[in-house]
């Protein structure tokens, strides 16, 4: 941890216990959209889209992402069908023209699920383009929405896991992982009212959210962290907003990557050292608007830092 993270932690830790700023909430900015937290309504068609519809879906999502737009999924589009979805992520990247730099494991907790109200976990894309270091200036030009940011735990692989048949274990994982970092998972949609579009997973279709990600301090010998109980303090505009702890991926965040790799491979596709693996918010959802600094105190891993300009 360098001078500058020990001077800004303990200039926020400070804040702690002292009354939250007015304009936020312990979702952050209350700029969701007008459905609560599991409000969604579910579309009537749980059929899945046909061929010609996952190409219509992927273009729409593509073309607002590209141009920065947000979109209205038509009615015949809003199927609830998690084929479907996955289907819709596993062929977005190529329409998006993006280089990937790992994946994201979305609602990994059962609260974020709850709150979108979906089945699963759902999986998200990467993107190199989108990859900063902390501390980061998170430019505009990456979201369309929405800016949530979600504190969590990721790796960075050491080896290739290509497609075979048999599952990997949290061992074969554990023995794979060159670094564990502290993250924070920026999610955005082309759609517009965040949590609404659970009801015809919009969401999920538009990969999961994923739109950035900012790495904190890369820590190669982690082993002997208790990650389950490792605490997160998030603050926005330096004043505290909640905690979370790794216990909220999966019970631990090797179990969430451990799934995110066995998805993948179920799927056909190999997972290659050097990619990202996010586990999944510990800290819920916290909305953010450009201007804002988002600062999370990941304790002995020290500070992550995102500036939205």
């Amino acid at each position: 941890m360098n001078t500058y993270e020990k001077e800004r932690l303990e200039i926020i830790r400070a804040n702690k216990h002292k009354p939250r700023l007015d304009y936020l909430s312990d979702r952050g900015r209350l700029i969701h959209g007008p459905t609560p937290p599991g409000g969604s309504k579910p579309s009537p068609r749980e059929s899945d889209l046909t061929p010609d519809e996952i190409d219509e879906l992927i273009n729409l999502i593509a073309t607002g992402r590209k141009n920065r737009t947000p979109v209205v999924m038509p009615e015949h589009l809003r199927a609830r069908s998690w084929k479907s979805m996955e289907e819709v992520i596993l062929k977005l990247e190529y329409a998006l023209g993006w280089e990937g730099a790992g994946w994201k494991v979305g609602a990994a907790s059962m609260d974020v699920r709850k709150a979108e109200n979906i089945p699963s976990p759902s999986p998200g894309r990467l993107f190199t383009r989108s990859v900063m270091m902390s501390p980061a200036e998170v430019p505009s030009e990456f979201f369309v929405n929405y800016r949530l940011c979600e504190c969590e735990f990721a790796f960075q692989l050491g080896q290739d896991f290509p497609v075979r048949d048999k599952a990997y274990s949290e061992a074969d994982l554990r023995a794979g992982i060159e670094y564990l970092a502290p993250v924070i998972e920026i999610g955005d949609s082309v759609f517009e009212d965040w949590y609404s579009l659970s009801g015809y997973f919009g969401g999920m279709y538009d990969n999961a959210g994923g739109a950035a990600f900012v790495v904190g301090n890369k820590v190669k010998n982690w082993e002997e962290i208790d990650l389950p109980k490792a605490n997160i303090d998030l603050y926005v505009n330096g004043s505290y907003i909640k905690s979370g702890q790794g216990i909220q991926a999966m019970g631990h965040p090797v179990t969430s990557l451990t799934w995110m790799v066995n998805w993948l491979r179920e799927r056909g596709r190999d997972v290659f050292a050097g990619e990202y693996v996010s586990t999944g918010t510990c800290t819920g959802h916290c909305f953010v608007q450009p201007g804002d600094l988002v600062s999370v105190d990941f304790g002995e891993l020290g500070l992550v830092e995102a500036k939205f300009v």
